[in-house]
């Protein structure tokens, strides 16, 4: 089929050919007008049309001639781009082996073709840090930021995180240079920032990490719940802690992570109640029995009718939540109810509260000078953490006095003890 078209084409030039011949040989193109050329004391004389059609055959001669030339360093240049094409394709194998060495000579070799220069550096440097030789990844590195800076950039942050430097990863990754950073950028940057305790910031790229989606719909969905914590965590005042709440999606806030993070960091800001409504409507909408142990710090400064409500509704629908138990109980004995708190202590344990519950009724017995069963209540924590079995606790001992030994005389009759009554 190429051979058909060759002849075709051959063929149609030199029709082409035959009729500009003619063309050109007819008297009546002089009147287009004439080109004189002066050589040698020598005119030539040519129509205007020859004259064109002959410094186009010079042009095209031209060409074919520097073609012919290059051709030689044009074959050579592509066996260097498929020699290093090869390289490359050896070293990304070696290196998926785990042949670090000999991946990172054969990256080596490729780096020095432009096209591939860059991958096979990355490439290089990745084997090089998996041998621990630094010096060997410092000169890929170097080689690399004159190349490619915005590579160089990415792979040097993403070592900068790896060894828990985010101050310099983030100084980096800001270089007025490299800017606009690609998604990948934006997610080093992310974490850089969470490390530096910038959640705030941090949560502002999650809009265009999605727009640019640098990360799946589910890896989004898991960092953005961390990160709304640390920010809500990171707030430095209650006005910051509750823009940083209203600016968060319902579904957000009712996730226990972010609602315990709410709490804690209201709670250490002496900001109770709001912080008691939001335990309450998180619990409202998703029991969460992680949430619960929240209730006790709460009641240091919560209202407390309002707190003891709360809990009788709950434990009214929830009769047997083990956490829910205990944190009633931790709740009675700092107000000092102990009956009652020993009461909610044994429902917790008999539903599973395990250590903890043992450890607030060893604190409980301790706060009645009933020592023997708060070590036996703390060895017993103790023991399930340890996996071992735990031991009932002994009965309560009392002191009670000696009973009197009635003694009668010879005759059956008793006679009176000699201590005084």
């Amino acid at each position: 089929m190429k051979l058909f078209r060759a002849v075709l084409a051959l063929v149609l030039i030199c029709a082409v050919a035959i009729l500009g011949a003619q063309w050109l040989n007819d008297p009546s193109l002089s009147r287009f007008g004439q080109v004189i050329v002066s050589v040698g004391g020598n005119d030539y004389v040519s129509t205007l049309p020859k004259a064109g059609l002959l410094l186009l055959i010079a042009g095209l001669l031209l060409w074919l001639l520097w073609t012919l030339l290059a051709a030689p360093f044009r074959v050579w240049v592509r066996y260097r781009r498929k020699q290093a094409r090869a390289r490359l394709i050896d070293g990304l194998s070696a290196l998926h082996h785990g042949r670090w060495l000999a991946g990172e000579k054969l990256l080596l070799s490729a780096a020095g073709e432009a096209e591939v220069g860059p991958v096979a550096l990355s490439a290089a440097l990745r084997a090089a840090d998996k041998r621990g030789d630094e010096a060997a990844a410092q000169r890929h590195l170097q080689r690399l930021q004159e190349i490619d800076p915005l590579r160089h950039a990415l792979l040097q942050a993403r070592r900068l995180l790896l060894r828990q430097q985010p101050d310099e990863a983030l100084a980096l990754l800001d270089t007025p240079a490299l800017q606009p950073l690609p998604p990948r950028g934006q997610v080093l940057r992310q974490r850089a920032l969470l490390a530096l305790g910038r959640a705030e910031e941090a949560y502002g790229l999650l809009g265009a990490l999605r727009s640019q989606q640098a990360l799946t719909v589910e890896q989004l969905a898991t960092l953005e719940a961390p990160i709304a914590s640390q920010m809500l965590s990171e707030a430095g005042d209650v006005t910051r802690l509750a823009e940083h709440w209203e600016a968060l999606a319902k579904p957000l806030r009712q996730q226990p992570q972010v609602t315990a993070a709410y709490v804690q960091r209201a709670i250490a800001l002496g900001w109770h109640e709001p912080a008691a409504r939001a335990l309450e409507q998180a619990l409202e909408a998703q029991w969460a029995p992680e949430l619960l142990p929240l209730l006790v710090p709460l009641d240091a400064g919560a209202e407390p009718q309002a707190l003891e409500q709360r809990l009788q509704r709950w434990l009214h629908s929830h009769p047997e939540d083990p956490a829910l138990l205990l944190a009633a109980a931790q709740i009675a004995c700092r107000h000092q109810q102990w009956p009652q708190a020993q009461t909610l202590l044994q429902q917790a344990l008999a539903a599973g509260a395990g250590a903890p519950a043992w450890e607030t009724l060893g604190q409980l017995h301790a706060a009645q000078d009933d020592h023997a069963r708060a070590s036996q209540c703390l060895l017993n924590a103790l023991r399930l953490q340890h996996g071992e079995p735990v031991q009932p606790l002994e009965p309560a001992t009392t002191t009670a006095a000696p009973a009197a030994v009635e003694q009668r005389d010879q005759h059956g009759l008793p006679h009176l003890s000699d201590d005084p009554a």
